[in-house]
């Protein structure tokens, strides 16, 4: 008996404002239009596309790709972006078994599609590309719903050409990222080529081909994947809410088995939950997804979006591992699987480096393997919120950091990183917290070295200037004109190789200063010099330099103003 089979479960992830959200709406209303009332299932945080209705919006495509539909339909995550992605994480990669990356086709590569292309690489996802807004080229011609080749020939010669510049752009930036790619009706090898199918989110133009493409991929390329397996349920967690009459339920994705009404869960995350399930909730059939609306059910299999009500879930972390069973020995087993799931992801050290905070164990994954792969060294890695004593933890490291992605850091916990002077890197987007971070050793790097070249004596060279030598001893006091280089408090004088005394001070104007440079006219006070005997007027004095002077002068040459190289090429 041949085993049965579950949708594939399909993640759509790309750049903000790039057409994902659109893509889902008319996916979404499409399907509502090709079937009757009740057949389509709205779950949570999914869409579930019946294989009926996938052969209604496909047409004769499926037929011309000789492709017989075995699988049960499509189930697309509603909620688009990248976060959501790395929320859809199980052991060994993501639930998602292949993704959509949206590319605007005018706009080509952006900041998060690289970001979203990284999350795909990393958790090993295959994907298709969605070349959108075709709808915006100029003078394109719209044919509602069709199948992309058909609403290619609609096209004129001129908007036909600039499709092809645009594709031929995207497939180059995806080529040099390391994928070869091709236009969905030219595609000669669905193993190694990504399809690219031109889409539009607002005609349902190239829809027809993404459905099909999916299906198609879906059923020879993932069919052992994708055999449902009787018993345990399998999922993760999707979000944690307060529901009306219920208190705290959780949404999850089930990607595996089945879960009960009545079964106990098993949830991974800081402390392991065991409860049962007093409710399975779904929304009523293609209704908005209000209170009123749920339905509840008594049992579910994947794959499937569900709301759970149970208790002592008020804790529970988006990304978790779920487990649902129905024996005392099987619930042993589940807390093992989801404690050393949690496990294999979160790090804790002794050794120096930044502390990683997620929201979830998916942006916990995907922020470890980003910082590693720039060689950052981690001190500790766990999901939930910042602590105090993680505060306390950083504050004495080399570099007091924090790198926090998707959680909301309170005022309080922020004003006690700033008076420990630990710095709290906080965005929802991986990129920007690596941009932060980089930023930061930069400057730090520059403000070492500031630091450094401002504790060493620098070069200069003073020319004694005649008629202005106002007091010969005790201290000599005299003006001098910087001839190169600088010259500061504490700096020694030397003439010839005789060490002549320490200036004790500076004046210019009038004023006392620090220091004078190349051009300055400024009186010296120095306490050991006696002029006539120690030095005279057009005396030429320099700045006396030891070698550790020397030696970290030349370490920061590159820092160093013309006048003090010239003058340092000099001296040696």
């Amino acid at each position: 008996m041949k085993n049965k089979t579950r949708a594939p479960v399909i993640a759509i992830v790309g750049h903000v404002d790039h057409g994902k959200t659109s893509l889902l709406d008319y996916i979404r209303g499409t399907s509502v239009a090709k079937t009757e009332p009740g057949q389509i299932t709205q779950s949570i945080g999914a869409t579930r596309i019946p294989a009926d209705v996938v052969k209604k919006i496909c047409g004769n495509l499926l037929e011309k790709m000789k492709i017989d539909l075995t699988i049960p339909g499509l189930l697309f995550i509603d909620t688009p972006g990248h976060e959501s992605f790395t929320t859809l994480r199980k052991r060994g990669g993501a639930i998602a078994d292949i993704a959509v990356l949206i590319i605007d086709v005018n706009e080509g590569f952006k900041p998060q599609t690289e970001e979203s292309l990284n999350y795909l690489k990393q958790f090993k996802t295959p994907f298709v590309v969605a070349a959108t807004k075709i709808d915006r080229l100029v003078g394109w011609n719209p044919q509602k719903d069709k199948p992309f080749f058909v609403t290619y020939q609609e096209q004129t010669q001129r908007t036909q050409d600039e499709l092809e510049k645009k594709l031929y752009e995207l497939i180059g930036q995806l080529g040099a990222r390391g994928f070869e790619s091709e236009r969905v009706d030219r595609i000669s090898d669905f193993a190694k080529q990504i399809v690219v199918v031109p889409v539009s989110g607002i005609t349902g133009e190239g829809l027809p081909d993404l459905l099909m493409i999916l299906s198609g991929l879906a059923q020879k390329y993932m069919s052992k994947k994708l055999e449902l397996k009787p018993g345990e349920g399998k999922g993760t967690v999707l979000e944690v809410k307060e529901f009306r009459g219920l208190g705290t339920t959780i949404d999850i994705i089930l990607y595996d088995g089945e879960i009960r009404k009545g079964d106990t869960i098993v949830i991974g995350g800081k402390n392991v939950v065991k409860t049962k399930v007093k409710a399975l909730l779904e929304p009523e059939p293609m209704k908005e997804l209000k209170t009123s609306n749920f339905i509840q059910i008594d049992s579910v299999t994947a794959a499937a979006g569900i709301k759970i009500s149970a208790s002592e879930i008020e804790n529970v972390i988006p990304g978790s591992p779920l487990r649902a069973v129905r024996s005392e020995k099987d619930v042993e087993k589940a807390v093992k699987e989801v404690i050393s799931e949690v496990d294999e992801v979160e790090i804790d050290t002794d050794k120096q480096g930044v502390i990683l905070k997620a929201e979830t164990l998916g942006g916990l994954e995907a922020l470890i393997k980003s910082l590693q792969d720039r060689n950052i060294p981690i001190r500790k890695a766990s999901v939930g919120n910042l602590t105090q004593k993680e505060i306390m933890e950083s504050r004495v490291m080399e570099d007091p950091i924090i790198i926090v992605f998707g959680l909301v850091v309170p005022s309080d916990i922020m004003t006690m990183a700033k008076d420990n002077k630990v710095t709290v890197f906080n965005s929802k987007i991986i990129y920007s917290l690596l941009d932060d971070y980089e930023k930061w050793k930069q400057d730090g790097k520059q403000r070492r070295e500031e630091r450094i070249l401002e504790s060493i004596t620098h070069p200069g060279r003073v020319r004694i200037l005649p008629g202005y030598v106002f007091r010969a001893s005790k201290p000599a006091v005299f003006g001098v004109e910087v001839l190169k280089g600088r010259i500061k408090t504490k700096y020694r004088l030397k003439k010839g190789g005789k060490i002549i005394g320490e200036i004790k001070e500076i004046q210019m104007d009038g004023d006392n200063v620090e220091e004078g440079v190349m051009g300055n006219k400024i009186a010296l006070s120095i306490p050991g010099a006696t002029v006539g005997k120690d030095v005279n007027e057009n005396d030429v004095l320099d700045v006396f330099l030891t070698d550790n002077d020397m030696s970290k002068l030349r370490e920061f040459e590159m820092k160093l103003k013309r006048d003090e190289k010239e003058l340092l090429d000099e001296m040696e």
